[in-house]
């Protein structure tokens, strides 16, 4: 082109300096170019620094700046593999803007010129022409290639500032793309037509062709409201974003870039037919696999066999994988099998046989896709055979039973049972579901050496299955998902239970560590509360883990009469016969003997003995009875339930037992109310769980024990002395928790090292004593969504994550100290710290916020300052750890923060959290 030569002759008459003013200025370069730049890099290793950026991206180490889910990530990614653009310490700053030089030096590498620069010389360009010394020589590169017009450029109204300091518009971002994709000539027959953009007026007239021809492209879109902002600034990302969407308009091979098929995938490992050759890359976790269609990542899985792929990575490690075509490249066949050489699989044909060939990565799979042994397909069986069809042997990599007698024995899991059609649906070690039927058998089902019924199979267990002309043979648990068995209890020991089945077989099955228990009528149950019995033991449901330990009993009924706060009339110690009366003044006839259950007065080794001189008439006792035998007897010392009524006249509650028993009770000495000192009965409210603890004569209540739930706050901790420090509306207090059972929201088993000051727990009272402690999760983030009327609220924290809340119990929001009962005083624009109080109440404290200007950021004690309008304003703000910093969907590091930027800081507990660019 003539612009070329004209530039080429102008440019040669630039003085030439001492070259090492080039390298000091590549050394003095600052930050603000150093992803498009390579920072104290002399030109000539650019080279090394990209195969520097291949590898690393191939090791996992993307820029920390740009997460999964960004925009732009599949086109930084994909330049960054290639080389295109570069790092600095592990950032890329994605929405930084762009200066000229930057863009220019980037260009250069888009169009494989970089290593055509003459570093050996220095250039002076005119005095108003200011460019930082190390991008010199690129720029005089720019201008001999024809990327840059010189006398454009150079004209006097566009040196009013640093031509390479400053930052690249948007039309001038898209002359230097369509001059580096050399469509000048197109830009050229469309610089009259109108851009169609409602700002075209601000288009200056030399840029009207550039920009739509880039437009044509599709190259650059508009903005909102159809705006193109023809002098707004360029971003990082956009320009990557720019750049790589022109490769497809050019034919360079770029570095370490190879397109063609894929010819096979799988092991962590991606086989490419291109140029009729095999190359194999290896598949990391930090493999980025998108589609040319869509900017949206995708996974490993997403990507099929005998597609159409470009991969970039160095030393055959795929750093980039772009799925161009996703149509399989391949073609079926389908016949009857005649039988199979070395090599060449024999097809009935009606003059005689057609041979396909194979080889060692031919599959061979059943009706149900599961993978078999090239010698189990039998001759007549119909099959199919998939032919890929990019690399001209049109070879066999696939051969299919669609019809035909099937005998293996496979690896999967159970996904269904129908014991009435007698099948079993499996999934297969491949993932293929496949459905066997089943003959009867009295063995043809097992676990650990144990005969099954069909009734015992489990959905999602792990087993080995055997099927012999299409008929399953066996069926072996391996690795069991949880089972369940039924019977009721014989005997229970520490480590083991005695079950009789309905059948009338016993079994024993070992305990599992800490396993739950499950009472209906009563809370908070322990394994003592179980009743085992030869004939009368509670009726359960047993909870059996992979290793057939007993995880889970479950109380479904109990074949006992449960007698709660019963009077002894007599009992005669020689014929040890217990005369009782109910609740009713029913009278009941128990005998005891050498294996009914005593308690009483705390003694460790009761005996009938013992207990005989405290049966006398009129004390309180506790019996459970089978027909007229006594399981358990015990002194009564407290009763549990739930107070129905008080009586303040006759001073007399009524107080209803879990088994329905109600009992009538004088009002208790005192009363133990967690957080209210001096309580009374006054303080307890009617349906309020209690327990009422006797005095030793068993005619008072000594105190009254009131069942409370309460959320409190973790003022303090101290994990050496297992010491909570809490707080409420109504005071503060301190929890020893050593015994005190933990867990998390799951239900997982925690300790006092998992909380954190700050936070909040759920405890469980039993008066003034902690019997559990659970943590509450605290989600913190932007309000993605609410909806008033569904009662639906959505928060996406600062980790990206999203988490739904329904407010089915009710919701209390809190914005400024004042509160509110409805999502309606919630918005998008919100930050919020969402929880859910111990009564499942929705709480939402909206996070306060605060403009300002910026001025710096004091990392020694990790503190922003801020411009103040007068001496009184507040300018130092404490930064989480973890504070989120960003411009729209971009994030920022904060040294990308610089002075005069005007921000919004969002507040948790005064700690700022979220700052947003504006």
């Amino acid at each position: 082109m003539s612009g070329q030569k004209r530039s080429k002759h102008t440019l040669r008459a630039y003085s030439t300096q001492a070259a090492s003013a080039v390298l000091a200025g590549a050394i003095a370069f600052g930050g603000a170019g150093a992803a498009f730049a390579d920072t104290a890099a002399t030109p000539s290793t650019t080279s090394a620094q990209a195969a520097t950026t291949q590898s690393s991206v191939a090791a996992g180490s993307i820029f920390s700046d740009v997460k999964t889910g960004f925009w732009a990530e599949k086109h930084i990614y994909k330049l960054a593999s290639q080389g295109i653009v570069v790092g600095n310490n592990g950032l890329f700053r994605p929405g930084d803007s762009v200066t000229q030089q930057e863009a220019v030096l980037m260009a250069l590498r888009f169009m494989k010129l970089q290593n055509n620069v003459d570093s050996t010389s220095d250039v002076v360009f005119p005095t108003n022409f200011q460019v930082n010394n190390y991008y010199k020589p690129y720029v005089v590169l720019a201008f001999q290639s024809g990327l840059l017009d010189k006398s454009a450029e150079m004209a006097a109204d566009n040196l009013k500032t640093s031509w390479g300091e400053r930052k690249a518009s948007r039309e001038w971002v898209a002359e230097l793309l369509i001059r580096a994709l050399g469509k000048s000539t197109e830009a050229a027959a469309v610089a009259s037509e109108p851009t169609g953009f409602a700002d075209d007026a601000k288009v200056s007239a030399n840029k009207r062709g550039y920009i739509n021809a880039a437009v044509d492209l599709g190259l650059a879109n508009g903005l909102d409201g159809n705006r193109f902002d023809p002098q707004g600034a360029v971003t990082r990302a956009q320009l990557a974003t720019f750049f790589s969407r022109a490769e497809a308009h050019n034919s360079l091979q770029y570095d370490n870039t190879v397109s063609g098929t894929i010819s096979s995938l799988k092991d962590g490992k991606l086989t490419l037919f291109s140029n009729a050759t095999n190359s194999t890359y290896n598949l990391t976790s930090s493999t980025a696999f998108f589609t040319s269609t869509s900017e949206a990542r995708i996974s490993l899985n997403d990507i099929q066999p005998y597609t159409k792929v470009t991969v970039i990575g160095a030393t055959y490690n795929a750093a980039y994988v772009e799925v161009t075509d996703p149509v399989q490249q391949i073609e079926s066949v389908e016949g009857t099998f005649a039988k199979i050489t070395q090599g060449v699989i024999w097809v009935d044909s009606p003059t005689g046989y057609d041979q396909y060939s194979y080889d060692a990565s031919t599959t061979f799979v059943d009706v149900n896709d599961a993978v078999i042994d090239a010698s189990a397909v039998t001759a007549g069986s119909k099959i199919k055979l998939t032919r890929e069809t990019f690399s001209g042997s049109r070879k066999v990599v696939k051969l299919q039973v669609t019809s035909g007698i099937v005998n293996k024995t496979a690896s999967g899991t159970i996904q269904s049972i129908d014991t009435s059609g007698k099948k079993i649906t499996f999934k297969n070690a491949s993932g293929t579901v496949e459905t066997f039927n089943w003959e009867d058998g009295s063995t043809l089902f097992s676990s650990q050496n144990a005969v099954l019924q069909p009734a015992d199979l489990k959905t999602n267990a792990a087993v080995k299955y055997t099927v012999k002309n299409n008929v399953l043979t066996s069926v072996e648990v391996t690795s069991a998902a949880e089972r369940t068995v039924s019977g009721y209890i014989v005997e229970l020991t520490g480590s083991t239970i005695v079950y009789k089945k309905s059948d009338g077989t016993r079994e024993v099955k070992l305990l599992a560590a800490s396993p739950a228990i499950v009472i209906p009528t009563v809370a908070n149950p322990a394994a003592a509360d179980l009743i085992a019995d030869a004939t009368g033991g509670d009726n359960v449901q047993l909870t059996l883990n992979s290793s057939d330990q007993v995880t889970k009993i479950e109380v479904t009924s109990r074949q006992i009469e449960q007698y709660s706060g019963a009077t002894v009339v007599a009992y005669n110690a020689k014929t040890q016969l217990l005369t009782f009366t109910d609740s009713s003044n029913k009278a009941h006839v128990v005998l005891l003997n050498a294996s009914t259950k005593l308690a009483y007065d705390g003694v460790a080794t009761p005996t009938l003995a013992g207990i005989a001189a405290r049966l006398t008439e009129g004390r309180k006792i506790d019996v459970n009875a089978v027909g007229d035998r006594a399981l358990s007897v015990e002194s009564t010392t407290k009763y549990t339930g739930t107070l129905t009524s008080l009586n303040a006249t006759t001073r007399m509650l009524v107080l209803k037992l879990a088994n329905g028993q109600s009992l009538t009770l004088p009002y208790p000495v005192s009363v133990d109310y967690f957080g209210r000192a001096s309580a009374s009965i006054a303080d307890v409210a009617v349906n309020s769980p209690v327990t009422a603890v006797l005095s030793g004569t068993q005619d008072i209540i000594s105190v009254l024990r009131v069942q409370s739930d309460l959320q409190l706050e973790i003022s303090s901790l101290n994990s050496n002395t297992n010491k909570l420090g809490v707080k409420w509306s109504g005071g503060t207090s301190e929890i020893y928790t050593l015994t005190v059972p933990m867990t998390n929201e799951a239900g997982q088993t925690i300790t006092i090292s998992d909380l954190k000051v700050g936070g909040f727990i759920n405890v469980k009272f039993d008066g003034s004593t902690p019997v559990s402690i659970q943590a509450v999760k605290l989600s913190s983030g932007q309000v993605a969504a609410v909806d008033a009327a569904a009662g639906t609220l959505t928060v996406k924290d600062y980790t990206g994550a999203s988490q739904a809340f329904t407010a089915g119990s009710g919701v209390r929001v809190v914005r400024d100290g004042v509160t509110t009962t409805s999502l309606s005083n919630v918005t998008t624009a919100d930050r919020v710290e969402v929880r859910k109080d111990a009564d499942g109440v929705v709480l939402i404290r909206v996070l306060s916020q605060i403009s300002k200007v910026f001025s710096r950021v004091d990392t020694a004690t990790n503190e922003l300052q801020v411009k103040r309008t007068n001496l009184n304003d507040a300018y130092r703000y404490k930064l989480a750890a973890n504070v989120y910093i960003h411009q729209g969907d971009t994030t920022l590091s904060v040294q990308s923060l610089k002075e005069n930027d005007n921000i919004i800081m969002y507040f948790n507990n005064d700690v700022v959290v979220e700052i947003v660019k504006q």
